[in-house]
């Protein structure tokens, strides 16, 4: 028996229909991508916006902080330069009142000190410069050095112990053979700094009433 053909291709109305759907996808996918694409480009422009906003913020913090150093180090500088002021009077004012009797006062510890001056020493051949407050001196074997401070601490004691080393030195170099001692006289005293300063061998001036009161280092007093 002969097969009977059978015609399977598709009428316009089909394929239209079909390219009509395709297209239709097409333009939904295409509007699909254009706002993710919008959406994407909506993000980044928030970001690059709040990445802005951060860095102005930023740069402001950055800048009111440079400022708040500025004028924190400039009230430190008012201040230093004040207090140190106030320190540099006051310290001369003790220094007058106390140089009187220092001599007298170092002879209950057998010392006969007959001389206290401000001194200042310069060598510049050898670049020693050094300023005393009081130097007692007795004609002899032994020599004092009194620093005077309002306030003591344990950095007054250190730069006490580099005045005492150079004296050393400008003494050497001069042929100056006389052992010289240390002191640290001060309104206030505070008892750690206070022990530090004797247990490196200094003694120590604290005032008392109308006068001031000595107190020697726990053992030998060091010389330099």
């Amino acid at each position: 028996m002969e097969a009977v053909k059978t015609d399977v291709t598709p009428s316009f109305e089909t394929v239209w229909a079909i390219l009509q759907e395709v297209g239709k996808k097409q333009e939904e996918h295409a509007k699909a991508m254009e706002e993710q694409r919008k959406r994407a480009e909506a993000e980044m422009r928030e970001i690059r916006e709040s990445q802005k906003k951060n860095a102005e913020a930023t740069e402001k913090l950055r800048e009111s902080q440079k400022k708040t150093d500025r004028q924190i180090k400039e009230s430190e500088r008012q201040f230093n330069k004040r207090f140190g002021k106030y320190d540099n009077r006051f310290g001369k004012v003790v220094e007058h009142m106390i140089m009187p009797n220092l001599c007298k006062k170092f002879r209950e510890f057998g010392f006969e000190f007959t001389k206290a001056n401000n001194t200042k020493l310069n060598d510049y051949v050898n670049n020693i410069h050094l300023e005393i407050d009081v130097m007692l001196e007795n004609g002899g074997d032994n020599v004092m050095l009194v620093e005077i401070k309002t306030q003591l601490t344990a950095e007054h004691v250190k730069d006490q112990i580099n005045r005492l080393e150079k004296m050393r030195i400008y003494a050497d170099l001069h042929g100056d053979k006389r052992k010289f001692l240390g002191a640290i006289a001060a309104v206030i005293a505070p008892s750690n700094e206070k022990k530090y300063a004797l247990d490196q061998g200094f003694f120590v001036i604290e005032p008392s009433g109308e006068t001031f009161n000595i107190t020697a280092p726990p053992y030998q007093p060091k010389e330099w």
